[in-house]
């Protein structure tokens, strides 16, 4: 059963009878705050009676004089202003927790609606190594497709590879002017990683030296602008005065950044002679990069070749990351599957009369929009959001699915609003499109996460590093556990990858995060590792007391809830159905994480005061026995949709 749901649905009729609309009123009903209002409180008396021009006490007591509850809660309290205040019984506990000992989905039910999803995301560009930045995508994705499965919806995840783009003419043109015979055979994407970066850094350079003087000119206006402000507004400006100065203040700063930026990169590359040789005599990089990718597109036999030659070596690169992460997808289908497409794309945008030409370029004009959306530029080439407008078509002719989740960064968000607005103009109405944003990995500095160097992390350098620091925090936690360094290595691997999943995860997706070692590490708090200990502590309970689980499961043992520790834990059991749904109805995995942290709380405390195998009764001790089975369970399941792994030891 689902605890929430199922107290809502018996508020649904009295709601509906008073207000009519009662959706949003019974999203007022939450789990308590504090246990001394009862294990659920619903709030929705107060807006009810100002809607209905009524004392919310008189409202709170009609509601509760039509509520059908006596089963489930002792009979419900109206305090303060008009909150209701409601008890589960322990009886109706009990029986919920006895029926989750047989049952391998722990109260979680298929969906009765069951939907047809594709979760697009991680989507990396397979021509350079994979970076931080790919971490949020990755477990974001992977976790809400093992979540909807779960629920019984069918869901195929689409890897959309990023293996057409600008990024293979940059290699290209790096293979044919700069290459490392020797290096490209002994380790071929050590070196094309290598050509990569040095053409970036090359183009970066130039197109810096070209952008200095424009941005400097854009500090001085902006300065003007500001003193001009200034001096209008005098010494006390107004409350939006205030705003207003404060954001073109911020802009300034944007732009001084980006100019200390700028010329602290074209010192570096002036510094070193290597490279200031080769930006002299390659000023004109950016436009051969371009021609190189323009002929790749058109069909040239040699750039064609070498397409063919690079790509499965970076395809094995990343592959390489995504078993160390424990992530597999239905589908990688890259921008190249779509290529052979995209000229049908504009033509029936065109023969619908959807697009049209400005400037050259074949645009589709949008409301609420500045800026069109481009699908051709002037010189014929497509741009991704064609290359979207043809993956979408694919989709929906191949899979006919109910949703398409893209889970992008943040920063996308416009790009997304049009491509969605224009595939509904296109005709692809009944299909749910949601971009699953994220906000961005930070450093101690509060800026992007980058290395020393300021280069951006690279994804396997942190995954070695969490496994590494993981594995200095297994040998120092051991607690009296005897374990080889094989199994310390093995936990350590566990403890590592989920750290680092569940630290991205326990954030609100929408929102930036401090990346932190020693956090994510961390035997206490919100973090991975304090579940996992959890779980571990709960099996060890199992291999002191030599307790045949199974045994334990299918006997008649009657749970008893004697103590407030086991009641509590026991409703904390009883609600892990609800936190898997949430996840699936906001699309935030942090919601379960959540609730894994206060389900691990809660059987700390229950550690501290109810022993286990030293209880005063044989019925007390299998009844407890049987608790920590099930919060064991419960947790291992928990994070298992987490797309984390738990250990036995730890």
């Amino acid at each position: 059963m689902h605890l929430l749901s199922e107290i809502r649905q018996r508020f649904s009729g009295p709601l509906t009878e008073l207000a009519g609309d009662a959706n949003p009123l019974l999203d007022m009903i939450l789990p308590s705050q504090d246990s001394k209002f009862g294990d659920y409180q619903a709030n929705c008396a107060m807006p009810l009676g100002k809607r209905l021009g009524a004392a919310p006490r008189e409202v709170a007591q009609r509601l509760v004089s039509q509520l059908e509850l006596s089963d489930l809660c002792q009979p419900p309290e109206i305090a303060g202003p008009g909150f209701i205040n409601l008890k589960l019984r322990d009886d109706w506990i009990v029986e919920q927790l006895q029926q989750r000992i047989q049952d391998p989905c722990l109260g979680v039910k298929e969906s009765t609606e069951p939907r047809k999803y594709v979760i697009d995301f991680s989507s990396p560009n397979v021509a350079k190594p994979m970076h931080v930045g790919h971490i949020r995508s990755t477990v974001i994705g992977d976790a809400l497709c093992r979540v909807l499965v779960f629920l019984g919806h069918q869901v195929i995840s689409d890897n959309h590879l990023g293996d057409w783009g600008t990024q293979f003419g940059m290699i290209i043109f790096g293979y044919k002017n700069f290459r490392d015979e020797a290096a490209f055979q002994r380790a071929p994407i050590v070196e094309l990683s290598r050509l990569y970066r040095m053409v970036r850094r090359l183009m970066d350079y130039h197109e810096g030296r070209t952008n200095l003087a424009t941005v400097e000119q854009n500090i001085q206006v902006q300065t003007t602008v500001i003193k001009q402000q200034e001096s209008e507004t005098g010494t006390s400006p107004d409350k939006k005065t205030k705003k207003a100065l404060r954001s073109l203040r911020d802009k300034l700063v944007d732009l001084q950044n980006r100019r200390d930026a700028i010329v602290k990169m074209v010192a570096e590359v002036e510094a070193d002679p290597a490279t200031a040789m080769l930006a002299q005599e390659h000023t004109d990089i950016a436009a051969f990069v371009l021609a190189e990718t323009a002929q790749l597109h058109a069909g040239d036999v040699e750039n064609r070749q070498l397409w063919e030659q690079f790509l499965p070596h970076c395809r094995t690169d990343i592959q390489r990351i995504y078993e160390r992460l424990g992530i597999e997808f239905d589908y990688e289908l890259g921008e190249s599957f779509y290529q052979d497409r995209l000229s049908d794309v504009v033509t029936s945008l065109e023969e619908q009369g959807l697009s049209r030409v400005s400037d050259g370029a074949t645009c589709v004009f949008l409301d609420g929009f500045e800026t069109p959306m481009i699908i051709r530029k002037k010189d014929g080439a497509f741009l991704y959001a064609t290359t979207d407008l043809a993956t979408i078509s694919y989709r929906m002719e191949t899979w006919s699915p109910d949703a398409i989740l893209y889970v992008v960064d943040h920063r996308q968000g416009e790009h997304f609003d049009k491509l969605f607005q224009t595939a509904r103009l296109w005709g692809h109405q009944n299909v749910e499109f949601q971009h699953v944003s994220f906000g961005t990995v930070l450093g101690q500095d509060g800026k992007p996460f980058k290395t020393r160097s300021g280069d951006t992390v690279g994804l396997e350098s942190l995954l070695d590093e969490a496994e590494n620091r993981a594995l200095e925090v297994v040998a120092q936690n051991k607690m009296g556990i005897d374990l080889d360094r094989k199994q310390c290595q093995r936990i350590a691997e566990v403890v590592g990858m989920g750290a680092l999943k569940y630290a991205d995860l326990a954030h609100n997706r929408t929102s930036d995060y401090v990346f932190s070692y020693e956090k994510m590490l961390s035997l206490k708090g919100n973090t991975a590792a304090y579940c996992q200990y959890a779980y571990a502590r709960t099996q060890s309970i199992f291999v002191r007391g030599n307790v045949d689980v199974e045994a334990l499961r299918q006997s008649s043992i009657k749970l008893e809830l004697s103590h407030p520790s086991e009641r509590s834990l026991g409703l904390e059991i009883l609600r892990f159905p609800d936190a898997v749904t949430s996840v699936a109805e906001e699309y935030r995995p942090n919601l379960l994480t959540n609730y894994l942290f206060d389900l691990a709380n809660r059987f700390a405390t229950f550690f501290e005061h109810c022993p286990v195998l030293k209880s005063e009764h044989p019925s007390q001790r299998d009844s407890r026995l049987l608790l920590c089975d099930l919060t064991g369970r419960t947790i291992r399941q928990g994070l298992e949709l987490l797309g984390i792994d738990a250990v036995e030891k730890m």
